[in-house]
């Protein structure tokens, strides 16, 4: 498999840049703040217009990312692409669902248990944050290494 173009890579760094500090920043702040922010998420779904606007931003933002980043070449390009599909699926249910969503927090804050592996998956995920930070701003795009072309060996030059 050959790598992707410069030009594909540069982009999934820009993607990269602005992603990785936003996913660090709030999923550090949710691991560390989860159970205080159950006043937070009931004041939310107690408007449902600001949950459908919450909604509509989602997913637009996912499409941006989806339509704007199409490189699926390497761990990197992967993350990033995987992260709009992620940030535009949850969109469309808080607009299609909100109830559902709603019903999931729940039940999540409601055990200890959940909240603990939601504690640990938000700290995992800020790892990842960190991860794309640094591929953002600090790394530089490898040369694409040409595909092989296959020819017959009995076929003329």
């Amino acid at each position: 498999m050959s790598t992707a173009s410069v030009e594909a890579q540069l982009r999934t760094r820009a993607f990269a840049r602005v992603i990785g500090p936003y996913v660090a920043t709030f999923t550090i702040v949710y691991a560390i703040r989860l159970p205080d922010l159950v006043g937070y998420i009931n004041d939310l779904f107690a408007q449902p217009v600001l949950v459908w606007l919450l909604g509509a931003l989602m997913l637009g933002g996912g499409l941006v990312i989806v339509g704007g980043h199409r490189s699926w070449r390497g761990p990197l390009a992967v993350t990033v692409s995987l992260f709009g599909w992620f940030v535009a699926v949850r969109g469309f249910l808080l607009i299609v669902d909100p109830g559902a969503v709603k019903s999931g927090v729940d039940s999540t804050m409601l055990s200890p248990t959940a909240t603990t592996v939601a504690r640990i998956f938000f700290g995992a995920l800020a790892v990842i944050g960190l991860l794309l930070t640094y591929a953002g701003w600090f790394t530089e795009p490898t040369a694409p290494t040409p595909a092989t072309p296959t020819t017959d060996a009995h076929s003329p030059a």
